[in-house]
């Protein structure tokens, strides 16, 4: 009943638009890259979101994801306003049960991979002061890049400007919230230059979560002439001593949502980040239509972690401690080859190529005695892989009708070598291999010269995490190589239309079937293992809909309906509890809405915007047991801009939850504490100010 609604509810959206679209001037084109096909984002066959300059630097502080992410529908990103755990972000439900980072979404910074061969991503190092655009990819052409692709997020760093201008920037806010940045970019001669600098910091809304995040970037873009074009990315970020306040129980969120639970305070729960990363690629056009584009990069990332753990538990003899500290080196290179041409008169471009990544890590746990690192409880070398094979091909077969389709051959190769042998604790040293092919295909017609419709259908998969195979159920010793990938079957249906001269609207519809979906099993004395549940299946509709009006208004719209159910009935967790056919998947909200109206005053620069965000119901497990409540909250923001020869000032000042709503902002999946909920802050207000001078 509930697909039926959203397929009438897509049907009326659909023909109100082609009435209103007919008679109104088109847009100029908006070119994405999301697909691997450089086209205009009417002429493709699936879910793309352009996120552009202005929307992430108007009046955001612009320091996480969560504050441009939520105009996209599809996607949810829920700031936990727990630094050492990063953002939760969600596409189409995939990633939701993350526990910390980000998985099953691949991430990627100017075409260099943030997520592990693994499917474990971050997106601290997303610098978005920085950022010229970001593109968001949902649906079956996500899986052209490879493992746990449930849905693509990309950010683009801008170029740096035609003159040298050095901006700087600082903002003030609540919770003892403050941010300065400095950036310098410019054209000299064949080379472009941007660098971007800033430190973050902030006391947190929670007891115990105070961070302070420095990060760096640069882009530097080397014009070679008919030689092609070289582009150096370096990225760095340091975090030290992030508090982690742990979740809530309910009955604590009710005496008060700001506290840190006890436990966090006797082994001062905290993380501490460096990384640094170095990429480059290579993109050159050659004769006849074809064109080359290589790619290679390398990085480190150093964590320590301290956890929250009895000590009586962790000194269990096959207990990995409460103290994770992480050495990981990673890299990887790419090559692919493009041919644009023609076939029968008419438009065709096919592209190959290959990817191959590598992670390593050395992974060391310690007893957290109270706070203070003790001795070694686990020491093991662990390895990630993957070579990926991959070709696509786009035909306009008719002038109103075009095809695009693709297949990527990956496989995913794990290793463990473990060198804590100790008494029971054997060597749990292993390895596993898994090889998947996944199709996707798609065609667009033009139904009129404003309006397109396309369908697709495709498949994924999405293999165990590291952290996900670390631990066997019932406190067996060794990797769970028992847990098998995710692989999932993906159609959808869509309508772009543009709505004159100053808006555009897309409606998707679409229905995801997975199989070997992979849940938590149980969670106990700081260890998780997880399990293969039977099947699941997501329906969503997704309403984006952008317009400018007459008199400076402008208003811009997200919608998402998503119908995520596990379809057949499973048992899991000790002692084994079953989980029935019909239950909602957990950190799932069904409705999510977003919603702004903007007034601008160009001949003062004055602007004025009012934000409403609403989420469902959130269930906490699988079991549907408990649920954070739906929540509806609101945000205020303005700003000036002024300008002089070779200087620019802007001034922002935003209100976030202007009504003081006490609502959950995210969930912790499964806690074996039951502290499933992260508090949300009440009213927030922020300010800032930019300075550019040109030279």
């Amino acid at each position: 009943m509930q697909f039926t609604k959203m397929i009438f509810g897509a049907m009326v959206l659909a023909a109100g638009w082609v009435a209103f679209a007919q008679e109104l001037p088109t847009l100029p084109e908006v070119s994405v890259s999301a697909t691997r096909v450089e086209r205009d984002n009417m002429d493709l066959p699936g879910s793309i979101d352009t996120v552009d300059r202005r929307a992430i630097r108007e009046a955001n502080p612009q320091v996480n994801l969560s504050e441009v992410l939520n105009r996209v529908p599809g996607v949810a990103v829920q700031n936990r306003q727990n630094y050492a755990q990063d953002l939760q972000i969600s596409s189409r439900g995939f990633g939701s049960r993350s526990a910390f980072g980000v998985r099953g979404i691949r991430l990627i910074a100017d075409g260099i991979p943030a997520t592990m061969p693994d499917g474990q991503g971050q997106a601290a190092n997303f610098n978005l002061s920085s950022a010229q655009r970001i593109e968001v990819l949902r649906g079956p052409f996500s899986s052209l890049y490879g493992n746990a692709a449930g849905g693509v997020v990309q950010i683009f760093t801008a170029d740096g400007p035609p003159e040298p201008t050095f901006t700087t920037s600082a903002l003030a806010g609540s919770y003892g919230t403050w941010k300065l940045g400095a950036q310098y970019g410019g054209q000299h001669g064949p080379l472009n230059a941007i660098v971007d600098v800033s430190r973050f910091a902030t006391d947190g809304y929670r007891d115990h979560s105070s961070a302070r995040r420095d990060t760096a970037n640069a882009k530097l873009r080397y014009d070679l002439g008919s030689a092609g074009r070289l582009t150096l990315v370096l990225n760095a970020l340091d975090q030290p001593e992030t508090g982690d306040p742990l979740g809530l129980t309910a009955a604590q969120v009710a005496q008060n949502p700001r506290q840190a639970v006890s436990n966090a305070y006797l082994f001062n729960t905290r993380k501490s980040i460096t990384q640094s990363q170095a990429g480059m690629t290579y993109e050159v056009n050659l004769a006849g239509g074809h064109s080359l584009q290589a790619r290679a990069y390398i990085g480190d990332r150093q964590v320590t972690q301290h956890l929250a753990i009895p000590v009586a538990v962790q000194n269990a003899p096959t207990h990995s401690g409460g103290v994770v500290d992480l050495d990981r080196g990673y890299g990887g290179v790419g090559l692919r080859w493009t041919h644009e041409g023609q076939i029968v008169a008419r438009r065709f471009t096919v592209s190959a190529g290959v990817d191959h990544d590598r992670m390593e890590e050395r992974r060391r746990g310690f007893i957290n005695n109270n706070g203070i690192t003790g001795s070694l409880k686990r020491n093991e070398d662990d390895t990630v892989t993957n070579t990926d094979f991959y070709t696509q091909a786009e035909w306009q077969v008719l002038p109103n009708l075009s095809l695009l389709a693709g297949l990527r051959h990956s496989r995913v190769s794990f290793e463990s070598r473990d060198y804590f042998i100790a008494g029971i604790n054997g060597d749990d040293s292993g390895a596993v291999d898994f090889v998947r092919t996944t199709p996707a295909i798609g065609a667009t017609f033009r139904l009129s010269p404003v309006m397109n419709i396309y369908a697709n259908a495709g498949r994924g998969f999405e293999t165990p995490t590291f952290a996900e195979l670390a631990y066997r159920s019932g406190g067996a010793t060794g990797l769970n190589f028992a847990l098998k990938p995710s692989n999932s079957l993906h159609r959808e249906l869509g309508v772009k239309a543009l709505t004159g001269e100053r808006g555009h609207v897309n409606v998707a519809l679409f229905r995801i079937d997975t199989r070997d979906e992979i849940v938590v099993n149980s969670a106990a004395g700081g260890r998780t293992d997880f399990r293969n549940a039977s099947g699941t299946r997501r329906n969503g509709l997704e309403v984006a809909w952008q317009q400018r009006y007459g008199a400076g208004f402008e208003s811009a719209l997200a919608w998402t309906l998503l119908d995520a159910k596990f379809r057949q009935p499973f048992t899991s967790g000790t002692p084994p509890t079953t989980v029935a056919a019909g239950n909602r998947l957990p950190g799932v909200a069904a409705n999510l809405f977003y919603g702004e109206l903007v007034w601008r005053h160009a001949a003062s620069g004055f602007h004025a915007g009012v934000e409403l965000r609403h989420s469902g119901q959130v269930f906490v497990n699988d079991q549907n047991s408990e649920a954070a409540a739906a929540y509806t909250v609101g945000n205020l923001r303005a700003g000036f801009a002024q300008r002089g020869k070779g200087w620019r000032l802007t001034e922002f000042v935003r209100v976030d939850n202007v009504t003081d709503r006490a609502y959950i902002g995210s969930v912790i999946v499964a806690d074996n504490n039951g502290r499933f909920y992260e508090p949300a802050p009440g009213r927030a207000l922020m300010a800032g100010v930019t300075v550019e001078v040109i030279y």
